[in-house]
């Protein structure tokens, strides 16, 4: 499998953090596609080009390792000035339905151990993602 793009890797984080807890939901996939719409990271991808992404991220997830090759993959694809919007789009997911599982809170751990992201940083971009999916009641 080749090199993803950044915009790929950036996918490949929110599938599986989404993953981690081996359910998918239909608010964290929907906010994955709405991300790969809405968000200017992702202004110049194709998102028709996001299933296709996410059929290769869940591929090498069921290879032996795949969570490692996934973040290696990750540090490859995505420059170094970008790596706390990759947790971000990550922390996105985890949040997005108002509960973030044990199993997503390990791979955020993970992730920011792989991509360098310090605790205050860490904690700014998850108060922020939470904030933002708050509701009323």
């Amino acid at each position: 499998m080749p090199k993803p793009s950044a915009h790929e890797a950036l996918i490949y984080l929110m599938v599986v953090t989404s993953a981690s807890d081996r359910e998918m939901n239909d608010a964290e996939l929907a906010h994955i596609g709405d991300s790969v719409q809405s968000w200017p990271i992702f202004m110049d991808y194709d998102p028709s080009r996001l299933v296709e992404a996410a059929r290769d991220c869940q591929k090498l997830l069921q290879e032996e390792g795949g969570l490692d090759k996934v973040f290696g993959l990750v540090l490859e694809s995505v420059p170094l000035h970008l790596h706390d919007t990759a947790y971000a789009a990550a922390v996105e997911v985890a949040v997005v339905d108002r509960e973030m599982r044990l199993e997503e809170r390990r791979v955020l751990e993970r992730l920011r151990s792989w991509l360098a992201i310090d605790a205050d940083t860490a904690r700014a971009i998850e108060i922020s993602a939470k904030a933002r999916h708050r509701t009323l009641t």
